[in-house]
């Protein structure tokens, strides 16, 4: 899938703007980087963090807690 498809799933998934979404993905990102495990079946040095955090949250597998939702 395309970084333009998974950011609209994500945002229709998490109901959330865009620049909550920009945010959540460079936190999930970070914690990727720093050894956290995929929630998806897939190695996450085969792909940029930035790219498995995307489809993490548009597959619902992260949770993005302290804003308020459209």
């Amino acid at each position: 899938m395309r970084v333009e498809e998974l950011t609209a799933k994500a945002l229709e998934v998490a109901k959330i703007d865009r620049y909550v979404l920009a945010i959540a993905v460079s936190k999930r990102a970070d914690e990727l980087l720093n050894g956290s495990p995929s929630k998806l079946n897939i190695d996450p040095k085969s792909i940029k963090a930035s790219d498995l955090a995307l489809m993490e949250i548009a597959e619902g597998l992260v949770v993005i807690k302290g804003f308020d939702k459209k």
